[in-house]
């Protein structure tokens, strides 16, 4: 049985990523290719099954290239496809709504098409002891099976929403590869149901206050939100926490090796909580030196404030809001990868193990597949393309 650890530290974090995240705005985001590769290099880095840490091979080159490929393709949707949409809907019904719910349902595909490459390029960039892991192709097969799960928990408002995780898991799973050794998710999706429950009740719960309300015109029922909504958040972390455990746990790898996860509900949530909270502290700390520092410029006189606004040149005092602007969303990003997504990933890792782990002595490599569009998709729409 081999153990995994985490050997990652949150100093060297925030200064790769502060650093990384300050040239990405000072480029206005096109370095964002570099900066996901190195954070992605950091982070396989620091997950060491067995004390062999992953390795991340992928390039900011081939990001980019994707990225590109991808807005071409999404600027001819955007740019034609919602034309046509938009001028039907005016013509058929007087208005654009109907154009809108088309176009969104129309882009939902392709988000789950990006989600699959996006697994699919990570993956296949991924190497632990020199051995390459892999996804087979599927990506619209994952995303014909996405739309009709969704569709499936839809219509039993939820009731089936674990037979949408363990389903979409299982095809993942079974076109994943370490070298020649074959990933297989065994289970059945019936076992997340009880963990599902709680979090499904409260759901129903709060969908009633609402309609009620809406109903009687009595807003005091809304005000149970207040409690049912923290509810829903912690139910649906104890469903996320526990199905990770038990589709992790019946993962098997060449048929013998056997992943086992003890990730622990309460530490998720601590994290959650307690990380989220020093992120808001801290932003409100350097919020709050902006804020004196903006109180000793306005105590200036008009006069000499207007002056001096004015001598700015106007393409510079847009560049110096939109830099101020993208720079409060890097630091909350910067403080949420230290203080949130680092510990998470940190725990998920230690808690995990590989039984029978021998049985990968044998394991050949596997070709590298080369990915032309990478995740660019993924980039593209934001989705699927986290570390």
């Amino acid at each position: 049985t081999l153990g995994t650890r985490f050997v990652g530290d949150k100093g060297n974090l925030f200064a790769l990523a502060f650093k990384l995240s300050l040239l990405t705005v000072l480029t206005l985001g096109l370095y964002r290719f570099w900066m996901k590769t190195r954070l992605r290099r950091w982070y396989w880095s620091a997950i060491q099954p067995g004390g062999h840490p992953l390795e991340y091979t992928g390039n900011a080159y081939e990001k980019l290239l994707g990225f590109l490929i991808a807005v071409v393709f999404l600027a001819f949707y955007i740019g034609i496809v919602n034309l046509i949409l938009m001028f039907a809907s005016f013509t058929l019904f007087g208005g654009n709504a109907p154009a809108y719910v088309l176009s969104f349902i129309g882009v939902i595909p392709i988000i789950f098409y990006a989600q699959y490459r996006a697994r699919r390029y990570i993956l296949a960039r991924t190497r632990w002891r020199g051995i390459r892991f892999g996804v087979e192709p599927g990506a619209w097969g994952y995303a014909f099976r996405a739309l009709m799960y969704w569709v499936f928990a839809i219509l039993t408002l939820g009731l089936l929403w674990p037979l949408q995780t363990f389903r979409l898991e299982q095809y993942r799973t079974d076109r994943t590869w370490f070298g020649t050794a074959r990933f297989r998710q065994t289970g059945r999706w019936g076992a997340l149901m009880v963990s599902w429950m709680p979090c499904l009740l409260t759901i129903w719960v709060a969908a009633g206050f609402v309609y009620y309300a809406a109903e009687t015109d009595d807003p005091f029922f809304v005000l149970n939100l207040v409690y049912l909504v923290p509810l829903i958040w912690f139910f649906y972390v104890f469903y996320s926490v526990r199905a990770f455990r038990y589709l992790n746990s019946n993962k098997r790898v060449g048929g013998a090796v056997r992943l086992q996860s003890q990730a622990r509900v309460a530490r998720v949530v601590g994290i959650n909580i307690l990380g989220n909270l020093l992120v808001l502290i801290f932003m409100g700390m350097a919020s709050s030196v902006i804020f004196v520092f903006l109180g000793f410029s306005l105590a200036m006189s008009a006069q000499a404030l207007e002056q001096t606004l004015q001598s700015l040149p106007t393409w510079l005092s847009a560049l110096v809001g939109v830099i101020g602007y993208f720079t409060f969303f890097v630091m909350w990003d910067v403080l949420r990868q230290v203080f949130v997504r680092m510990p998470l990933l940190a725990h998920f890792a230690d808690t995990m193990h590989l039984e029978n782990a021998h049985a990968l002595a044998d394991t050949d490599q596997r070709r590298r597949d080369e990915m032309e569009q990478a995740d660019g998709f993924a980039e593209a729409l934001d989705v699927g393309a986290a570390l």
